[in-house]
């Protein structure tokens, strides 16, 4: 624990003196002053800042704003107060304005992901297995992430039970080829059945024992590679969609076409108010210093239309 700052009368008087010379106006003019311009802070900031339900600007924010602008550009008179507040008001819609884009951005980026990952393709391949043509259910789930884990979780699940009962029963068999791979187990299923046979034949003339141990042989022989084989597609498909979902981030960073030209225009407009305003209250203040100013440059309508 850090020990209490012994404050020595000196430094303490020191202090005292600081203070009392505070920044803040201290004529009544200059007070009265500084009210009327927090007063007037607050009114704009009612017009301009959005308190709404959802959205709610910063007000703080807001009249922080109006003190810097109005510090820094110093207006007198009401008019060019009014160009002054013109100015932050172009300036706050225009931070408005970015942040609308960086909104667009998020919601297209965001948005694609979301929809992506609530697509499962996975259930539609269970559901229609005979459109998967004739490459075959096993095969068309080796091509997705989701169709890779759910293999695996299958196999799995065979090779757990194989080696719990001893040997591949009838109905694990059944559970594995008409249920998890929808009638469509393709050469795996004719392997796996082909030991079934073997063991019941029993070629080889071996004792009961010896034979169980040999069909539970087998059966690991054939399940182990296609597992290993899952597992390798699943990496590769891993590696490709996050590829691919980073690819298709990328390209949302951009809005659509219209959505950006909306805030483009928005922009422009803001940008032209904005300047045509700082133009006018500089001329305003160089002809209050006493500067000769000529009068701007105005075109002919009628002339113009002719």
């Amino acid at each position: 624990m850090r020990k209490p700052m012994n404050i020595t009368p000196e430094k303490l008087e020191a202090n005292r003196r600081n203070a009392e010379k505070s920044t803040g106006p201290k004529t009544e003019n200059g007070k009265t002053v500084s009210k009327l311009n927090a007063l007037k802070h607050g009114l704009l900031a009612q017009t301009v800042v959005v308190c709404g339900h959802k959205l709610k600007e910063s007000t703080n924010e807001f009249k922080k704003l109006c003190q810097d602008f109005y510090t820094d550009l110093n207006p007198v008179g009401p008019l060019e107060e009014m160009l002054v507040d013109q100015i932050i008001s172009l300036t706050w819609r225009l931070r408005r304005a970015r942040t609308a884009e960086s909104g667009e951005i998020a919601l297209s980026v965001d948005g694609g992901w979301w929809q992506r990952e609530k697509h499962n393709p996975l259930m539609d391949t269970l559901a229609f297995p005979q459109l998967c043509g004739t490459e075959g259910l096993v095969r068309k789930l080796q091509q997705s992430v989701w169709g890779c884990r759910y293999l695996i979780h299958c196999l799995s699940n065979l090779r757990f039970e194989v080696e719990r009962d001893g040997e591949l029963t009838e109905a694990a068999l059944k559970q594995f080829t008409e249920q998890n791979l929808r009638g469509q187990p393709e050469n795996l299923g004719e392997k796996l059945e082909q030991i079934r046979i073997w063991t019941a034949a029993n070629p080889e003339k071996l004792e009961p024992e010896a034979l169980r141990t040999r069909h539970k042989e087998k059966v690991l022989k054939c399940l182990n590679p296609e597992i290993r084989d899952a597992e390798y597609w699943l990496e590769r498909n891993e590696k490709r969609e996050h590829a691919e979902e980073q690819a298709r981030q990328s390209a949302a960073v951009l809005p659509s076409a219209e959505i950006l030209e909306k805030i483009l225009r928005y922009e422009t407009a803001l940008e032209r108010q904005l300047f045509r305003a700082m133009n006018q209250l500089e001329r305003l203040q160089r002809r209050r210093l006493g500067e000769n100013i000529p009068a701007p440059v105005t075109m002919d309508i009628s002339a113009r239309a002719q």
